[in-house]
């Protein structure tokens, strides 16, 4: 592929067995960002199988038939790099940030990782006790805590309502078998992308990814998974040991590729994305409810979610809910002003212009727009398509979303006699 625009540099190869890499050149910088990424993630896994998708991506740092923990850790640690991985609901990433001298030795160390796990007995007994730490560090934490019970209820029978950790039943069962199964059925050639940004030729990452990646057997393709339905559910989680109530509101709202994706940015942003947006300034600033106040969308291949997090007292836990639905109200019944359009419009163009600064955030960005959308966005578009949302286009999507019987809520506290229904989620 030949850069379709100059103002990113972005190439493209495919190897013979289907591995696709992409870069961009970043000539004025010293580093360059690496990622190896897997094209599914948690929400591929059946309920036996919670959580083996994040115990991979562990396992994977355990030693290989060459190195051992200790080498992985050190070798990327002696270049002055680093390297790291995550796993999402629909993708795992592992990726390095290294000076352009070190590429070739940096990515030797995450093909090895990636492409040789030894998967030991041992390895995977102890890694089970680390990951159940994790699962009770995770639990301790109220405001993870009701967005798990929130997505629980929210994709009810769905592997997207299931905790990307796994539950501490699901771990304790895994054993080096179903480890190996998973990872043969998903580590394929046509579910792995290489995406680099930085100061490196295409010729020369394609050289390295070819030795390295050539010998992938093809493998099947992975088969898409079943588009989930939302529910609507009001859950009261009562926990005695916190001093605030925590909430999370949400409706069901578009896909990632969806082409009304800007205008959902544009109302997210206007509704709770920073100190300007609606939630913060009336919860917050005018009736000083809650200190943590925003919305945030979690679109995914197939479908997503709008939702709203508040921190409050159980008090006022009632009067912030209604303060939500007052500002859904709003957005529904009249059309945001220019000058408050004008806001969230540079809002966003300025955070997606800073976040793009980076070889790490291009990186990332070069695998979502591929395993997303199967082409690249200069710039320029991106910011054209913020400029055209109109007053017009937040108002329907508002309509649209903040529909009284789409509206799942979860509250999690020292609930005691708390009581609250579906009456007061009316807007």
């Amino acid at each position: 592929m030949t850069p379709t625009n100059p103002l990113r540099d972005i190439e493209m190869s495919t190897l013979g067995n289907g591995v696709r890499v992409i870069t961009e050149v970043m000539p004025h910088v010293r580093s360059v960002s690496v990622g190896v990424w897997i094209g599914s993630g948690s929400r591929r896994e059946t309920t036996e199988q919670n959580g083996i998708s994040h115990f991979i991506e562990h396992m994977l740092f355990k030693g290989t038939t060459t190195r051992s923990a200790e080498d992985i850790a050190r070798s990327v640690d002696a270049l002055g790099g680093n390297l790291d991985a995550f796993t999402a609901k629909e993708l795992v990433c592992f990726n390095t940030k290294v000076l352009d001298q070190h590429l070739s030795q940096a990515f030797d160390v995450l093909a090895d990782l990636v492409l040789h796990p030894m998967f030991r007995e041992e390895d995977i007994e102890k890694e089970k006790g680390v990951i159940l730490e994790e699962i009770k560090m995770e639990e301790d934490s109220p405001d993870y805590l009701v967005h798990e019970i929130f997505s629980a209820n929210f994709w009810k029978d769905h592997a997207l309502g299931k905790p990307i950790l796994g539950t501490p039943q699901s771990v304790r069962r895994f054993d080096s078998r179903m480890v190996r199964d998973f990872y043969n059925a998903v580590y394929t050639p046509a579910n792995v992308l290489v995406t680099a940004a930085g100061n490196l030729t295409h010729a020369g990452l394609t050289a390295l990814v070819s030795q390295h990646f050539d010998s992938l057997p093809k493998g099947d393709t992975v088969p898409l998974e079943r588009t989930p339905s939302t529910h609507a559910r009001i859950a009261l989680r009562n926990k005695k040991s916190l001093e605030q109530v925590h909430l999370c509101l949400g409706v069901p709202s578009y896909p990632l590729p969806h082409h009304e994706r800007f205008a959902c940015y544009v109302l997210n942003t206007l509704l709770g994305g920073g100190m300007s947006s609606r939630l913060f300034q009336n919860i917050r600033e005018r009736q000083g409810l809650a200190y943590s106040v925003f919305s945030e969308l979690n679109p995914y291949r197939d479908t997503g979610c709008l939702s709203i997090y508040a921190g409050t007292s159980v008090e006022s836990a009632p009067k912030v809910v209604e303060s939500i639905m007052k500002e859904f109200r709003d957005l529904k019944q009249e059309q945001v002003n220019d000058e408050e359009l004008r806001r969230a419009k540079d809002h966003l163009k300025g955070s997606l212009m800073l976040g793009l600064e980076s070889t790490g955030s291009r990186m990332s960005n070069l695998a979502r727009q591929e395993m997303y959308f199967g082409k690249f966005f200069t710039l320029d578009e991106l910011l054209e398509s913020i400029e055209v949302v109109t007053a017009d286009d937040v108002q329907r999507i508002a309509q649209t979303f903040f529909d009284s019987r789409q509206i799942a809520l979860t509250i999690l506290g020292n609930l005691d006699k708390f009581k609250i229904g579906r009456e007061s989620l009316g807007c």
